[in-house]
C-alpha cells in the first residue's frame, strides 16, 4: 500500500464525527409535517426541565386531542428511550469512519550473553481498505434508524388519539349510564309502591326490577371501562402520581361536517409510508452489504507491518512484513451464498410491504368512511326521532292518556339512543386516527362491530 493510498485513507477518516443533534432533526420533520407537532429529546437537565415546563402547562388546563398528543410526543418515557437508538447508530457510523488503530509488540530474547529486542508495527489493511465500504453501510443503517425513530412518533400520536377518544367517550358514556340508573330506580321505586297498595301485580314489579338490575350491570361496566380508559392514556402521556388529576373534555369534537375525499389515497400512502422507506433502506444496505461481502470474500485477514531488530553485538535489522489467510479449505462461498439470500429475502419483505400497505390504506378509508355515515345517521335520524317521541309522550302523559311507566321507558331509550350516538362518534374518531396513522406507516386496524342498545334496557312501549 502505497504512502499517498494511506495518507487519502487517513484524511477519509477526519471527516467521521458526530453531529450536533445525532441525526435528530429528520424525526423533528416528520412530526411538524404530519402533525404538526414538536418532539423534543431530552439528552441534559435543561432539556428535561424544559419539557417538565410544557409538561405542567399543558396538564394546567383540560387535555385536548392535540394537546394530549403533544403532551405524549414531550413525556412519553418509551419514546425518549426510543431516541437512544439515534445516538447508538450514530457512533456505529463515527466507528466505521475511524482507521484500525495499529498494533505493536515488542519481545527480548537472549541466548549466550547476547540480547536481541525486536519492535514490530502493524496495521489491519484489510479493514482499512474496506473502510469506505463500512462507513456507506453505517450511513444506510443510520438512515434506517432514523426512519424507524419517525414512525415510532407518529405511532405514538395515533394511539393517543385513540386512547384520548376512548377516554372522552368512556366519560361520556358513564354519566348517560348513571342517567338510566336513575331512570332505573325511580321506576322500580314506583312499582314497589304500586305493588303495596294491589295496583301491581309480581310480573309487572318484577320487570322493573329487572330494569333496574340491568341498568345497575350496565352502569358498573361503564366505570370500569372508564377507569381503564384512562389508566391506558395515562401510560401513552407518562403521566403518573398528582399528574394523574388531569382533565378532560367533557365531550368528544362534533362530527366533521363532510368526510374526507382522498381518491388517489393509495399513491400518497406509498409516497409517505415510512415503513416502505424503511423496508427500501433495508434492500439498499442489504445490496451494500454483499457488495462488501464479494470485496473481502477471499481476504478476511490482511495485515501489514514492519519491524526493528537491535541486537546487543552485531548490526540492526530493519524490514517489513505482510501475512494473510490462505483460502485453503475457506473461499468465501458460503458467506456470498448467505449474503445473497438474505438480500432476496429483503426484496420480497419490501414488495409484500408495498401490497399490503395499498390494502391497509384501502381498508382504513372504507373504515372511515362507514364510522362517518353511521355517525351521522345516528345524529341526524335516530337520536331526533327518540327525542320527538319522548316530547309526545310526555304531552300525552300531561293529558293523563299514559302512564307514568310508559314515560319513563321512552326516557330510558332515548337516554340509550343517546349513549348509542356517543360510541359512533367515538368510533369515527378512533377510524380517522387510524386512517391518518395508514397513510405514514403500518397502522392496527380491528374489526369493530356497531354498537347496539341491549334490548332489557328498553321495555316494550305500553308495559
Amino acid at each position: 500500500m502505497s504512502r499517498a493510498a494511506i495518507v487519502a485513507v487517513l484524511a477519509l477518516s477526519g471527516c467521521a464525527s458526530f453531529s450536533p443533534d445525532s441525526g435528530f432533526a429528520p424525526v423533528q420533520q416528520a412530526a411538524q409535517q404530519h402533525l404538526g407537532q414538536s418532539v423534543a429529546w431530552a439528552r441534559s437537565d435543561a432539556d428535561r426541565q424544559r419539557i417538565a415546563e410544557r409538561v405542567d402547562a399543558l396538564l394546567a388546563r383540560p387535555l385536548g386531542m392535540d394537546d394530549a398528543v403533544q403532551l405524549a410526543l414531550l413525556n412519553n418515557r418509551g419514546l425518549q428511550a426510543a431516541y437512544a437508538e439515534l445516538g447508538i447508530a450514530e457512533a456505529d457510523l463515527v466507528q466505521a469512519g475511524l482507521p484500525p488503530n495499529p498494533g505493536f509488540s515488542f519481545s527480548r530474547f537472549s541466548s549466550g550473553g547476547e540480547v536481541e529486542l525486536e519492535r514490530w508495527v502493524f496495521f489491519n489493511l484489510a479493514a482499512l481498505l474496506s473502510m469506505p465500504l463500512r462507513q456507506q453501510v453505517e450511513q444506510r443503517r443510520f438512515a434506517q434508524t432514523q426512519a424507524v425513530a419517525a414512525l415510532q412518533v407518529l405511532t405514538l400520536a395515533a394511539d393517543t388519539r385513540k386512547a384520548w377518544v376512548m377516554a372522552v367517550a368512556a366519560e361520556e358514556t358513564l354519566r348517560y349510564r348513571r342517567q338510566v340508573m336513575e331512570a332505573a330506580e325511580a321506576s322500580a321505586e314506583l312499582a314497589r309502591r304500586m305493588a303495596q297498595v294491589g295496583n301491581f301485580n309480581k310480573l309487572q314489579q318484577a320487570r322493573e326490577q329487572t330494569f333496574q338490575a340491568d341498568a345497575a350491570l350496565g352502569l358498573a361496566r361503564a366505570q370500569q371501562a372508564q377507569r381503564a380508559s384512562r389508566e391506558r392514556l395515562a401510560r401513552l402521556l407518562g403521566l403518573w402520581g398528582a399528574q394523574l388529576d388531569f382533565r378532560l373534555p367533557e365531550r368528544l369534537p362534533d362530527l366533521p361536517a363532510t368526510p374526507r375525499d382522498q381518491p388517489d389515497i393509495e399513491r400518497v400512502a406509498v409516497e409517505q409510508r415510512l415503513d416502505l422507506r424503511e423496508a427500501k433502506l433495508r434492500v439498499e444496505q442489504t445490496a451494500r452489504n454483499l457488495g462488501l461481502t464479494e470485496a473481502t470474500r477471499f481476504v478476511s485477514v490482511l495485515e501489514i507491518g514492519g519491524k526493528y531488530s537491535t541486537f546487543s553485538s552485531g548490526p540492526k535489522e530493519t524490514g517489513w512484513e505482510i501475512g494473510l489467510q490462505v483460502p485453503l479449505f475457506d473461499w468465501g462461498s458460503a458467506r456470498v451464498a448467505k449474503a445473497e439470500a438474505i438480500y432476496m429475502q429483503a426484496v420480497d419483505l419490501a414488495a409484500e410491504a408495498a401490497i399490503n400497505a395499498r390494502s391497509e390504506v384501502r381498508e382504513a378509508y372504507d373504515a372511515y368512511r362507514s364510522a362517518w355515515d353511521i355517525a351521522r345517521h345516528q345524529r341526524d335520524e335516530i337520536v331526533p326521532l327518540r327525542r320527538r317521541i319522548a316530547e309526545e309522550n310526555l304531552l300525552r302523559y300531561n293529558g293523563m292518556l299514559i302512564g307514568v311507566f310508559e314515560l319513563l321507558a321512552d326516557t330510558r331509550a332515548q337516554i340509550i339512543a343517546v349513549n348509542t350516538a356517543i360510541d359512533a362518534l367515538r368510533d369515527f374518531w378512533i377510524a380517522q386516527a387510524e386512517l391518518d396513522l395508514a397513510l405514514v406507516g403500518r397502522p392496527t386496524l380491528s374489526p369493530r362491530m356497531a354498537t347496539l342498545p341491549a334490548a332489557a334496557e328498553t321495555p316494550a312501549a305500553g308495559h
